[in-house]
């Protein structure tokens, strides 16, 4: 292993990596993993070892980003012990072979079926920004589907990384899951790899580079990547729980969370309504007395100094005017801040800001508000307060996102049983739930055409002739219904 210099964290070699690789790829090809049991046995050991290491998640994400405990646990830990119990009580379900429906002519006889079986041996690369839930949730589809996986943590979160490097091999099975810590030359050296899967989540720079990497072997690819994800707000909704709502989903993590909400687009004669309600909120999370960057429980930091002066850059050449927060604390964190007279081109409404900063940009109408929202790459959600529903109609019909959000924010996260996933820019590939079961699963389609049914393929043989061709022709020579 080698020392990083920045993280301190003890870096895996190439050859440990292509060891690592190798003896999973035996496992996988030995068939260890495909038996049910094993992969519930598997499964319950991975939420043994979240549960028993609550605390020590929660220590490590201090360590690493001063993440609030309380935020540890809601947006970690507890979903997680969630997610393991949702797959393990329904995975064998998943892992049914399916009949597919056929023509009644050989329905019953050909026996077309889908069955369920592991792509193979899968890398899983996550973020640093919530390391544990986005590491973890992957792997319960993996393991579900009965694929052996490696995962590549962010070098980012280094406390962090090396607690999970600890725990797998006292919880999983260290012959089918494996942690490989690296930065970019480690991970460059694992993409070179023949993978059957790989999952990425992170920005669509790096998500280019994980698709061209992949596509040199031809292996299929899921990139959760974010975006700019704006919160529309409506005349018609209750600002002051809309300002709250949005409020909470922008400073969880300090903003640094793929479907926080990026920017605000307000009409333009209420601005001021919603800035006032959005002090409000501010006060009711920070009492008097209190602040989010010394208060008893501040805000997370910028996950490191290059990130920090990058924010800082944003706030120095902004357009618009600090109405609330903007408050700096040296390298590490930054206050919730709002700013409006944001115009549409200005440099906070370039490339997702991933920070506590929410840009309002005033808008004649909600119509104006889709051009904004149209105008820019896909987002990975768009979050709408309007208890009208001709608005919702408009928005789903001339709008496009990973999703729709309704009044609220952020809270798609906790429905497993909704796919998640975003469109271009902001990713490809649905999960959560059995959606992930399904994307490390390869539906396997099957038929047996019985010896019996010999005489019925007689025309499809030659020599040809014009009754064999008059026979071929039926089925383009189909009624067609009028319009």
């Amino acid at each position: 292993m080698s020392l990083d210099s920045e993280s301190t964290l003890v870096f895996h070699t190439m050859e440990e990596i292509d060891q690592t690789y190798a003896r999973l790829t035996k496992t996988f090809q030995s068939g260890a993993t495909r038996p049910l049991e094993y992969r519930r046995r598997q499964l319950l050991q991975l939420a043994r070892m979240i549960q028993d290491n609550h605390t020590a998640f929660e220590d490590a994400l201090i360590a690493d980003l001063n993440k609030p405990r309380v935020e540890t646990t809601v947006s970690e830990v507890s979903h997680l012990v969630t997610a393991v119990l949702y797959a393990v009580a329904n995975f064998e379900e998943w892992a049914l072979p399916q009949p597919c429906e056929t023509k009644e002519a050989w329905r019953s006889s050909w026996g077309a079926t889908l069955y369920k079986e592991p792509k193979g041996v899968v890398l899983i690369i996550s973020p640093w920004n919530y390391p544990l839930v986005l590491t973890i949730n992957p792997l319960i589809g993996a393991i579900a589907a009965g694929c052996p996986a490696v995962l590549k943590p962010s070098e980012l979160v280094p406390t962090f990384t090396q607690l999970l490097a600890d725990l797998f091999p006292r919880y999983l099975d260290p012959d089918a899951y494996a942690v490989v810590k690296g930065g970019v030359p480690e991970t460059t050296h694992a993409l070179d790899l023949r993978w059957d899967h790989i999952f990425y989540t992170g920005n669509s720079r790096v998500g280019r580079i994980v698709a061209t990497a992949a596509g040199k072997h031809l292996t299929p690819v899921t990139l959760e990547l974010g975006g700019k994800s704006p919160a529309v707000i409506a005349d018609d909704c209750d600002f002051d729980i809309a300002a709250r709502r949005v409020l909470y989903g922008k400073i969880q993590n300090a903003g640094q969370l793929c479907v926080a909400p990026d920017y605000a687009l307000v009409l333009r004669d209420k601005v001021d309504a919603f800035v006032e309600s959005l002090r409000k909120a501010h006060d009711e999370f920070w009492p008097e007395g209190d602040h989010p960057l010394t208060g008893s429980v501040p805000i997370s930091n910028i996950v490191n100094p290059r990130h920090h002066a990058r924010l800082v850059d944003l706030l120095n050449r902004t357009k618009g005017k600090v109405v609330l927060g903007g408050e700096i604390h040296k390298d590490k964190s930054i206050s919730p801040t709002i700013l409006t007279g944001v115009p549409e081109d200005d440099v906070l409404m370039d490339e997702e800001n991933f920070a506590p900063f929410l840009p309002i940009v005033a808008v004649d109408d909600m119509d104006h508000a889709m051009r904004i929202v149209n105008s820019k790459h896909i987002p990975l959600v768009i979050y709408l307060f309007t208890n009208q529903e001709e608005l919702k109609d408009k928005f789903l019909e001339r709008t496009r996102s990973g999703q729709l959000v309704l009044n609220d924010t952020i809270m798609q996260l906790v429905v497993h049983e909704m796919p998640f996933g975003g469109q271009g820019e902001s990713g490809y590939g649905m999960w959560f739930g059995k959606t992930t079961f399904d994307v490390f699963t390869h539906f396997r389609g099957v038929i047996n055409v019985p010896t019996a049914h010999e005489p019925f393929f007689q025309s499809r043989y030659r020599p040809y002739t014009q009754d064999k061709y008059e026979w071929a022709c039926g089925p383009s020579r189909a009624k067609i219904p009028e319009a």
